[in-house]
């Protein structure tokens, strides 16, 4: 009776230890860095879909994202948020506010994690006024991005689609975009007469966290229509940048636009 009563024990602690994560060591230093969304539930982020999140230390981060889904509730432009961490196991909890009257609560159950991928089991959560406004949850993976392009961008570079297939916004005329320090832009055009003039818009934002660049804009007599545009960049070297983005037809198949620029040194 004793022996059986030993094996049932037995059993069921090993059956408890299956049904827990297995503690992933050190996992407080491998989160450092910048991860960016790639993959939800097995599927590929189009570029429009992915997020940046910044682990700076283990009770300190940030947060980029720039939905294509923005609406007046839930407007999805986060540049840089900072954000409290709390790490517990393999659990990192990361909450920040995107203004004053909404947050975010992302919780990310670490699977697995090297030094270039990380799988996580996450939820995310934005409140208004305390208030669930929307949820998003599955299994991510994430890529480690090591290069963060913040700087190499400022300044002045003039471009064009490269691909046979760019944006809605593009007319595969070469076109000039000033980088300010102040996650401003100015856009250029040419005249009739073949110079560069500016373009005054009522907005013109940008957001440059590791690859991930989200731009915004709103044109003079448009009234309160925004645009929005995404790219990761692949490269900038020897004063030529190259962009790249996963985007999504409406029929639901996807293709690669890619984008060159060179730095105007005038």
């Amino acid at each position: 009776m004793k022996k059986a009563f030993y094996l049932l024990a037995i059993a069921a602690l090993f059956f408890s230890s299956c049904g827990k994560d297995k503690e992933i060591d050190n996992l407080a230093q491998q989160m450092l860095g910048k991860w960016m969304l790639t993959q939800l539930d097995g599927h590929i982020m189009p570029t429009n879909e992915k997020v940046v999140y910044t682990f700076e230390s283990a009770t300190q981060g940030f947060l980029s994202a720039s939905r294509v889904d923005y609406t007046a509730d839930q407007p999805m432009w986060a540049n840089h948020i900072p954000s409290d961490i709390v790490l517990t196991g393999n659990i990192i909890s990361m909450t920040g506010e995107l203004n004053k009257t909404t947050s975010f609560v992302a919780e990310l159950t670490v699977k697995s994690i090297s030094s270039t991928e990380m799988v996580t089991e996450s939820k995310y959560t934005v409140y208004r006024n305390g208030t669930p406004m929307y949820t998003n949850s599955g299994t991510v993976l994430w890529t480690k991005i090591p290069t963060d392009y913040s700087v190499d961008i400022l300044g002045i570079w003039e471009g064009r689609v490269t691909g046979s297939e760019g944006s809605e916004f593009d007319d595969g005329e070469l076109h000039r975009w000033e980088y300010l320090d102040n996650g401003k832009y100015i856009y250029y055009r040419l005249d009739e007469n073949g110079q560069w003039v500016s373009d005054v818009n009522e907005l013109a934002q940008y957001i440059v966290d590791g690859v991930l660049l989200c731009t915004r804009w709103l044109n003079s007599g448009e009234g309160e229509v925004e645009h929005r545009e995404w790219w990761e960049i692949a490269s900038i070297e020897n004063d030529v940048m190259n962009w790249t983005a996963l985007r999504l037809r409406e029929d639901g198949t996807t293709y690669t636009a890619t984008f060159s620029m060179t730095k105007v040194r005038e």
